[in-house]
């Protein structure tokens, strides 16, 4: 025994999208400003990090360094690395707050003519800290070149 089969109508076409319109210029300007904005944030970021890094350097307690600053150093690095190229849209900006660190760093460990310097040679704690905080930036480097174009938001765009 069969049974009747029922009428069925085939769904509607669906109409295929229009095309997306042009961003208004407006936006598009919008979208830039914030993403300079951002960048400037990171480098402004990266440059008060260094300096409160390089006064905690030399905090002891009990007469004795603690190495806060090259935890410190880690956290605001990694933290930097991420930020970055999420507020500029590129992974290239990695790079900004790495290098304004880095030659903080480097003005900090050279001496001045009267021989004053931030980080001493016998310091261990501003050794550290320049150590892993370059290290933590060449990580997350490394981390952004191995991975996926989409997994940045915004690396895509443009």
């Amino acid at each position: 025994m069969t049974l009747p089969s029922l009428p069925m109508s085939a769904p509607p076409e669906a109409s295929p999208d229009p095309p997306p319109a042009a961003r208004p210029a407006v936006l598009a300007a919008l979208d830039v400003a914030l993403r300079v904005v951002g960048g400037l944030l990171a480098v402004a970021a990266a440059a008060l990090t260094a300096v409160l890094e390089l006064m905690l350097a030399t905090l002891r307690v009990g007469g004795v360094l603690i190495g806060v600053s090259a935890l410190l150093a880690v956290l605001a690095n990694v933290a930097l690395s991420w930020f970055a190229p999420r507020a500029v849209g590129r992974r290239w900006a990695l790079a900004l707050p790495a290098v304004v660190w880095f030659m903080l760093m480097v003005v900090a460990a050279g001496g001045t003519s009267e021989g004053d310097v931030l980080i001493a040679g016998n310091n261990w704690v501003g050794l550290v800290m320049i150590f892993a905080g370059s290290m933590a930036f060449a990580v997350m480097g490394f981390r952004m070149i191995m991975a996926p174009r989409d997994t940045v938001p915004g690396a895509g765009r443009r």
